[in-house]
C-alpha cells in the first residue's frame, strides 16, 4: 500500500469514518491487535499502523481480532473489493464450507470456479491480501467470536457450528490468538441477553442505506403458502438441510445497521450455511454505496437510484427452489406464479416436523430435485411443455448438486442453465442473478424489465425498446446489471412476469 493510500487510512481512523468500515482493517504493532477504523480506543501512532484490505490479511500478518470494536461484526464486503468475479464466487463457496477440509480443498475449489490453483491463490492475494485457506480460517474464527459473543450456545456447539473439525483445535486456535480459552471472551462480552429456548439469534451486519420495505415488499409477494410469511414481524421460512429441518426469522435493526436473524434447528453443524443463506437472500455483503454512485452516472437512471438509495437485488434461498420458481414464473403473472407454487408444495413438498416450531402458518419444506425428478408426471395446472421444463430442471439438479452454486463465468453458467430442456435466455439470466447472485446478470427479455426501461424518461424517448435496445443500453451499467434491473423493475408498477 502507497503512502497516500496509508495516509488517507489513518486519517479514517483518527476520525472513526464509517465509511472505511469493512473494508481497511487497521493491525497495530505494538499490540498485535487488528481494528476496524471505527475502533473506540485511543488512536495509535501513524508509524504503528498496519492497513489490511481485509481481516484475512490482518490475521495472516500475526494480528488477533480486538475484543473492542470486534472486527467480525463489520459489513462482509470482502467479495465486492477489486473486480475479481470469480474471488467473489470463491468467497460463496467458502462461505458454504468449501474449504473446511484446509489446503487440499484449494484444487477443487479453483476447479469449480474454472480457473487453476496457482491463478485463484494470486487474485486472492491481489484483491484481499490472504490466501483461500487464510480466508476461511478467518472465517471460521470470526463466526466462533460472534457466536461466542450474541449467542449462549455452548462451547462444543460453537466448535461445530464454526467447522471446526475438533473442540480441541478450536479451543488451541483461541488460546493461541487470545492467550486464554474461549470461555473467557464470553464473560468480557457477555451482553446478559436470553435466547428463546432451542433457538440462536444473531445480528447481520450490512452497509447503509438499507430499503428494507422494498425487500419486504418483494418477498411478501411471492411468499408460497407454508414455506414463508411475511409480516410486520419480518420474513419468516421453513428450512432443510442434510436431512432435517427447522425455520428462520430475519428482521430489520436499522438503529444497528443491521438485520436481526432468528434460527431454530436442530444441527449447528448447519449454522454457518444457513447464515450464508440469510446473507444471500438479503444481499447485505453488497457496498450499495459504490453500486448507486456508479448506476447514477447514467443520467436517465440517476433519478431512480436518488428516489430508492439502498435497494438491493433479492437473492434466492436455495437455487433449486428459485429455479423451479422461474419456470412456474414463465408467461404468468407473479400472484400467478405463487398459487403455482403454493401448489407445488402441497402436493410433493414435506411436512415441516412439529420439534420444529415457529410459526403455526410454516408447515411445509419445498419439495427437493430429487423428489420431483422421481415423480411419473410432475401434476399441475400449467401448460405441458411448462411441466416437462420442471421435469427436466429436477432430473438435472437430482443428478449435479453443483448445478446452482457458483461454477465458472456467468457466461457460462447461463449456457449450461440454457442446455436444460425448457429454460430460456429469461429464465437462465433470472437464475444467475437471483441464485448465483451474479451482480452483472441481466434478464434482458423480461417484459417488466422492457416496460420499465420504456417508462423512463430520457433512457428510450418513450418508446418500447427491443432486447437488443436494451442489451446495448445497460452496457455503462457493468458490472452491476442486475442493480439497474432492480431499480427499472422498481420503476413501474405492474411488475414483469417475475418481477
Amino acid at each position: 500500500m502507497e503512502l497516500a493510500e496509508r495516509e488517507i487510512c489513518y486519517r479514517a481512523l483518527q476520525t472513526r469514518d464509517a465509511r472505511f468500515d469493512g473494508f481497511v482493517f487497521v493491525g497495530v504493532a505494538t499490540t498485535g491487535i487488528y481494528c476496524r477504523p471505527i475502533c473506540p480506543a485511543r488512536t495509535p501512532r501513524f508509524e504503528h499502523c498496519r492497513f489490511f484490505s481485509s481481516a484475512a490479511a490482518a490475521q495472516a500478518a500475526g494480528f488477533r481480532p480486538c475484543l473492542r470494536c470486534r472486527p467480525e461484526a463489520a459489513p462482509d464486503l470482502a467479495c465486492w473489493r477489486g473486480t475479481s468475479n470469480t474471488v467473489s464466487r470463491a468467497l460463496a463457496l467458502i462461505a458454504e464450507g468449501a474449504l473446511d477440509g484446509g489446503d487440499a480443498g484449494v484444487a477443487a475449489l479453483a476447479g469449480r470456479l474454472g480457473v487453476g490453483e496457482r491463478q485463484l491463490r494470486r487474485l486472492f492475494l491481489q484483491h484481499l491480501g490472504a490466501s483461500p485457506t487464510a480466508v476461511a480460517h478467518t472465517r471460521r474464527v470470526l463466526f466462533a467470536k460472534q457466536l461466542i459473543h450474541e449467542t449462549r450456545l455452548p462451547m462444543t456447539e460453537i466448535a461445530l457450528a464454526a467447522g471446526f473439525g475438533s473442540v480441541r483445535r478450536f479451543n488451541e486456535v483461541f488460546q493461541d490468538m487470545f492467550h486464554s480459552p474461549p470461555g473467557a471472551l464470553r464473560r468480557q462480552g457477555a451482553s446478559g441477553e436470553l435466547p428463546l429456548k432451542d433457538s440462536v439469534t444473531m445480528r447481520l451486519r450490512y452497509r447503509p442505506p438499507y430499503d428494507w420495505e422494498a425487500m419486504a415488499d418483494y418477498l411478501r409477494a411471492r411468499a408460497i403458502p407454508g414455506v414463508e410469511a411475511v409480516d410486520g414481524d419480518g420474513y419468516q421460512r421453513t428450512v432443510a438441510s442434510e436431512g432435517e429441518a427447522g425455520t428462520v426469522r430475519v428482521f430489520p435493526l436499522p438503529r444497528e445497521r443491521s438485520l436481526g436473524v432468528t434460527i431454530r434447528f436442530p444441527n449447528v453443524r448447519s449454522l454457518a450455511a444457513i447464515v450464508a443463506r440469510v446473507r444471500r437472500v438479503f444481499d447485505t455483503g453488497a457496498d450499495i454505496g459504490t453500486i448507486d454512485e456508479h448506476l447514477a452516472r447514467d443520467r436517465a437512471l440517476a433519478p431512480l437510484v436518488a428516489r430508492r438509495p439502498g435497494l438491493r437485488a433479492p437473492g434466492g434461498w436455495d437455487g433449486f427452489e428459485l429455479a423451479v420458481r422461474a419456470v412456474l414464473g414463465q408467461q404468468v403473472s407473479v400472484g400467478a406464479a405463487r398459487r403455482l407454487a403454493g401448489e407445488l408444495v402441497e402436493r410433493y413438498g414435506e411436512p415441516l416436523p412439529a420439534t420444529a416450531g415457529g410459526n403455526p402458518g410454516l408447515s411445509r419444506l419445498f419439495p427437493t430435485a430429487q423428489r420431483l425428478a422421481g415423480a411419473a408426471v410432475i401434476e399441475l395446472g400449467m401448460p405441458r411443455a411448462r411441466r416437462a421444463a420442471l421435469q427436466a430442471l429436477a432430473s438435472a439438479a437430482a443428478a449435479d448438486r453443483n448445478l446452482f452454486r457458483p461454477f465458472g463465468t456467468v457466461e457460462e453458467a447461463v449456457a449450461r442453465f440454457r442446455a436444460i430442456r425448457g429454460i430460456g435466455e429469461w429464465t437462465a439470466q433470472y437464475i444467475a442473478l437471483r441464485a448465483l447472485r451474479e451482480p452483472d446478470a441481466f434478464p434482458a427479455p423480461d417484459a417488466g424489465l422492457l416496460r420499465g426501461a420504456a417508462q423512463v424518461a430520457g433512457m428510450f424517448a418513450g418508446r418500447r425498446p427491443g432486447v437488443d435496445d436494451l442489451v446495448e443500453r445497460a452496457e455503462p451499467w457493468r458490472p452491476w446489471r442486475a442493480y439497474a434491473a432492480q431499480h427499472l423493475w422498481a420503476a413501474q408498477a405492474g411488475g414483469g412476469h417475475h418481477d
